[in-house]
């Protein structure tokens, strides 16, 4: 049986893997109070020599601001999907392009239904539609409160992208920002980490 630091890796410990050095990663943030956990994993990514690039939504720049993450990354935030657009290179298919992983959190309740829909409009959507699952895992954290978690809609959301290829890493259980406790947190950092490197080997 394996010990703990192993089941739930630290960005130290990951770190001194160098699981990430070198590797492309985007991050997708979206519109939830859980983005704040997000600059973490951007640090720890970067810190460990990761080319971490950041999408945001509209409504995730009312939560954390997109120089908090260029700062963390060193790169520049994509917030739009009109952002420095050239016909002969849009943007989001530049960004998507030789990615070793992405990562979506939190993917709110409305962000996985517009996933699962096929929705290419906004900075994070634009950018996972033009990524080739075949080649690049897509990891989406689902985070939201314990009713919307437990909606219809969203558990055939969930089975939707599941069966589109996305893998999910499952929310944890805990307090709530609605000052409620359930299903729907976004995970701690350490295991977004930990998922990432899973599938980065």
């Amino acid at each position: 049986m394996s010990d703990s630091s192993q089941e739930n890796p630290t960005p130290e410990s990951l770190m001194d893997r160098k699981v990430f050095e070198g590797r492309r990663i985007l991050i997708g943030v979206c519109g939830g109070i859980a983005a704040y956990k997000v600059a973490s994993v951007v640090s720890a990514l970067a810190q460990s020599g990761a080319e971490v690039t950041v999408a945001m939504t509209e409504s995730a720049t009312r939560f954390v601001t997109p120089l908090t993450f260029q700062a963390l990354s060193g790169r520049a935030v994509f917030t739009s999907q009109w952002d420095q657009f050239e016909a002969a290179d849009p943007q989001h298919v530049r960004l998507a392009s030789d990615l070793d992983v992405a990562l979506v959190a939190p993917c709110t309740m409305n962000s996985l239904a517009r996933i699962a829909g096929g929705f290419a409009d906004d900075a994070v959507t634009s950018v996972l539609s033009a990524i080739d699952r075949n080649t690049t895992p897509v990891l989406l954290a689902p985070s939201m409160n314990t009713e919307m978690w437990g909606q219809p809609a969203t558990m055939r959301n969930l089975e939707l992208v599941k069966s589109d290829g996305y893998r999910v890493v499952e929310p944890g259980v805990g307090w709530q920002a609605c000052r409620r406790s359930g299903a729907g947190r976004l995970p701690e950092p350490e295991t977004l980490l930990g998922a990432i490197a899973e599938f980065l080997g």
